[in-house]
């Protein structure tokens, strides 16, 4: 087997220990709360998740205009600081769940249906998408373009609205914070 698929099979388990671990992870998080020591307050955190989000989707754009253009160095560039985004917002956000109680949604109305749509379908395309950014990376990393853009050609659009409806989600949630 090809040094290159050998290493794509290693990296796509470590993809799934990953994923297993940031779901078992986001899971918990809303039902074991870490107590602060005396004067620590996360409470600063969720317009850093936003804006990590929003430059996570800034950044894919650039990616994209980029592969249109054949600048795969520059695309490659791009989408590592997408990843890094990624981590550090999910790193952010999981500290910001196990040590804060979760606002609730203070809207009435259509607005809270509008919401409670995009949070959910925030959340499912998240949780769903994960893996296949990972997948979509590794292909790349060990030189499987043509699966890589096949996969990319759908994986992208996801996780652009994943990194858009973030923050849209926090800009609706934001009335609601003490």
């Amino acid at each position: 087997m090809d040094a290159n698929l050998q290493l794509a099979k290693k990296l796509n388990r470590l993809a799934w220990v990953v994923t297993i671990v940031v779901l078992l992870l986001v899971g918990l998080m809303r039902r074991v709360k870490i107590p602060l020591p005396d004067g620590w307050d996360f409470g600063f955190l969720p317009p850093v998740h936003a804006t990590l989000n929003a430059l996570t989707a800034v950044v894919l754009i650039i990616a994209y205009y980029f592969i249109r253009r054949k600048q795969v160095e520059n695309h490659r560039r791009a989408i590592y600081v997408a990843m890094g985004l990624s981590v550090l917002f999910l790193l952010s956000y999981v500290t910001y769940h196990f040590t804060t109680p979760e606002t609730l949604y203070c809207g009435e109305g259509n607005i809270r249906i509008l919401y409670f749509i995009l949070l959910i379908t925030h959340i499912v395309l998240a949780a769903l998408i994960l893996p296949f950014i990972l997948f979509t990376f590794i292909r790349a990393y060990t030189g499987q373009i043509e699966r890589h853009r096949k996969m990319a050609r759908w994986v992208f659009p996801l996780w652009l609205y994943v990194a858009i409806t973030g923050p849209i989600c926090y800009l609706m949630l934001m009335p609601c914070y003490n």
